[in-house]
């Protein structure tokens, strides 16, 4: 099939690259805002595990044209498929896009809004659309492992209200739909509020989690053992279980947003919503508050070392990320930060630029954590999960380690002569 893509996201990119692979002829136009050579130098794409080689491959390989910035699609080029991936800040944009594109497309085309938009958007666009049929497609990829789950999918998340229009986007997608049947169509009003919906149960059970967490260090309670207790339940499970210092993400963050913004424009306002954004925003400064507690306040002058920066492991994403709140509570508090994270150093001074307080690093992790009064696990990148006791004890002359992940043995670390402080864990009163 012929596919026109269209926007910037993690999501055009990877449909863009996928479609492409398994032989369909992709044209990929990206946003004005974010044209290829943009796109190139940006951390999130070189990070994100096979996306950018695919893209290059397609490429090289004829299957995939990715237009300039001037360049339009040829008119009368016959696209079956408009698949269109853009960011919500970009949701002004759509309409004019669509009706752009509509030169270029078949009579029969098919539009697939990939877009997570307000509820109702996609009937919009199907009414701008010449006649032709649109669909709403959940982004449902996670970063880190976008090519992974757009390729092997759990499932696809379908809001169409027409059986051609289902067929199409079927044989579209034929070629990951092969193990088993991966879809669950809905009708497209649904489809987008499943998805918003989605996004907001899990964050409400990351907070949950998270208050939990902070009762049990009260109550002199170790959290993993609430937590072991509560997946056991099959009510329940382990997935989003696991306490910390917060979430963030430009995706998560922005449907949990998009909810709330669901709910007000329906009348109804959510009081549990924004209790979730509360608690996520509070827990976001917990390790500044147990560095606090355990010199007693006086933090001016000390040196704090931070391990991971992006938002979650596997990318280079610093949207929303906790790493944010805490480096502006601890320069309030006149501390240095010496900062490693092995991919998001770029987004980092991109975002904060210069600034007298903070020193980065993306080599070797022992570079930000020597002479340091504290280390602070922010991110739990794989290469921190096993770091070399000794050479970190004798490193850290304040001997304290906080982990904002939990992903420490407490009576281990306190065994290498370090004192522990997670969330909800201890290993010492």
């Amino acid at each position: 099939m012929r596919v026109l893509v269209h926007g910037s996201e993690l999501a055009a990119a990877t449909a863009a690259a996928a479609l492409s692979w398994v032989g369909h002829s992709v044209v990929w136009r990206p946003h004005a805002s974010e044209d290829w050579t943009t796109l190139t130098k940006s951390g999130w794409l070189t990070s994100e595990p096979q996306l950018k080689e695919r893209l290059e491959e397609a490429v090289t390989t004829g299957h995939l044209r990715i237009l300039a910035a001037d360049e339009t699609p040829d008119e009368g080029a016959a696209f079956d498929v408009l698949w269109l991936a853009l960011s919500p800040e970009q949701r002004g944009d759509a309409a004019e896009a669509v009706a752009q594109a509509s030169a270029a497309l078949s009579p029969e085309a098919v539009l697939i809004n990939n877009s997570t938009f307000p509820v109702g958007d996609t009937d919009q666009l199907e009414a701008g659309f010449g006649g032709r049929h649109a669909v709403a497609l959940a982004d449902l990829l996670e970063e880190g492992r976008a090519w992974e789950a757009f390729t092997r999918p759990s499932r696809w998340l379908l809001g169409c209200d027409d059986d051609a229009a289902e067929h199409q986007v079927r044989e579209l997608l034929r070629a990951f739909n092969r193990r088993r049947e991966v879809f669950q169509r809905m009708p497209r009003r649904a489809a987008e509020l499943t998805k918003l919906a989605i996004n907001g149960m899990l964050a409400t059970r990351i907070s949950y989690m998270n208050e939990i967490a902070g009762l049990a260090d009260s109550l002199g309670v170790d959290v993993e053992h609430v937590r072991q207790g509560m997946g056991a339940d099959t009510r329940i499970g382990y997935e989003y279980l696991y306490p910390g210092c917060g979430f963030g993400g430009p995706n998560f963050s922005r449907d949990l947003m998009r909810l709330a913004d669901v709910q007000s424009a329906s009348g109804r306002h959510s009081a549990l919503l924004d209790q979730v954004v509360d608690i996520n925003e509070h827990k976001k400064e917990t390790l500044f508050r147990k560095l606090w507690a355990h010199y007693h306040g006086r933090l001016e002058g000390r040196v704090v070392a931070i391990w991971g920066a992006a938002f979650k492991p596997g990318t280079a994403r610093i949207d929303h990320a906790p790493v944010l709140t805490l480096l502006r509570a601890l320069w309030a508090q006149g501390v240095r930060v010496r900062l490693h994270d092995p991919a998001a150093v770029g987004a980092l001074r991109e975002r904060l630029g210069e600034h007298p307080l903070l020193e980065l690093f993306d080599g070797d992790p022992f570079e930000a954590s020597e002479g340091a009064d504290a280390l602070m696990l922010v991110t739990e990148w794989k290469a921190y999960w096993n770091p070399d006791w000794p050479r970190l004890a004798g490193q850290l002359t304040g001997r304290l380690l906080l982990d904002g992940r939990n992903i420490y043995d407490p009576a281990h670390v306190a065994s290498m002569g370090l004192h522990y402080r997670g969330i909800g864990r201890r290993a010492d009163p």
